[in-house]
């Protein structure tokens, strides 16, 4: 057992990059363990978002008890914070009850947040500096904040995409509250060790099939209506500077409904960036500790073989079974 996962409390996490097959393995593993999922999905929180966000069906939960699914409003805001808490509070409700936690999804950061109980209340909000960078924010393009942010904390600049204001603010009022990178604050963070005792197993596959999978799932959700979705949240007052309406699928149907573009570009667009983002799913889970890789085609593509390798590491590193 590495010094990682000296926890006392067992946790599986079952995770890789969208569209590779993580529900349905993590749905099979909860029925063989006794187990209940909890999300890890930063879309699937949210009610009325059920098509884009690819959310688990009650048909594909098959009596599995899931958490942290349909428990927010689109207009409510959520953060690896919030998250963290929800996720924490489950994990210990599942536990009390005798069940193994499986933590399904493919936000790295959160499952990171949890497994090392990182800690996000390092510093108080600084509204009069957050309010400035804000306004900078708006008055020049994104570029310009992620440039400011490059010349403090490359590190932090070179893992935040230009167009993720929320957390490039976030890493600049970090440097000018603390003197400190936030890159360097979250390098400490990742050093600590966890307080469960885990298996952390990425999903993955060859990537032209992974992208054809990608492709696949986007045109099957504008066959299921993903326009008809987002025109019924709009319908709601929901409008793209939400965080919930930022979400892959999402923005890109409402360009199409403000008509700023057509449809066929709308799909397009979501196609490439989905693809763009498991690459960077893939990525981050990279420089992750203690990852046991699951490759697809090692299967020969048979989630009932994943099984047995997963079940086996229980037995004999959870003393689960």
């Amino acid at each position: 057992m590495t010094e990682t996962q000296a926890g006392n409390r067992p946790l599986l996490i079952i995770t890789g990059p969208t569209a590779v097959g993580k529900t349905a393995l993590s749905i099979q593993a909860a029925k063989a363990l006794n187990g209940e999922v909890v999300s890890a999905d930063s879309m699937q929180v949210y009610r009325h978002m059920d098509i884009g966000s690819a959310k688990v069906t009650r048909e594909e939960m098959d009596g599995v008890p899931h958490h942290l699914i349909d428990v927010l409003d689109p207009w409510e805001p959520f953060s690896v914070a919030v998250f963290q808490k929800l996720a924490r509070d489950a994990v210990e409700d599942i536990l009390s009850r005798g069940h193994l936690p499986i933590i399904a999804g493919g936000t790295g950061f959160y499952i990171q947040a949890l497994l090392y109980d990182i800690d996000f209340q390092e510093t108080e909000e600084n509204t009069a500096l957050r309010l400035e960078l804000e306004r900078l924010g708006e008055e020049k393009e994104a570029e310009y904040l992620h440039q400011m942010l490059a010349e403090i904390d490359p590190e932090s600049a070179a893992a935040i995409h230009a167009n993720n204001r929320k957390r490039v603010i976030r890493a600049i009022e970090y440097y000018r509250l603390t003197g400190e990178k936030i890159s360097r604050h979250n390098e400490e963070e990742r050093k600590k060790s966890s307080p469960y005792r885990f298996l952390y197993y990425v999903v993955t596959m060859d990537r032209a099939a992974l992208y054809e999978r990608i492709d696949r799932r986007v045109d099957l959700m504008i066959e299921r209506g993903l326009v008809e979705e987002v025109r019924r949240l709009k319908e709601m007052g929901c409008t793209r500077d939400m965080v919930s309406m930022q979400g892959l699928g999402y923005k890109e149907i409402l360009d199409y409904l403000d008509g700023t573009c057509t449809l066929d570009e709308a799909v397009y667009v979501m196609k490439r960036d989905t693809r763009h983002f498991a690459k960077r799913q893939l990525t981050w889970f990279r420089r992750e500790r203690d990852t046991r890789w699951l490759a697809q085609e090692d299967y020969n593509y048979d989630s009932g073989r994943m099984l047995e390798q997963i079940l086996a590491d229980c037995e004999k590193e959870l003393q689960w079974k």
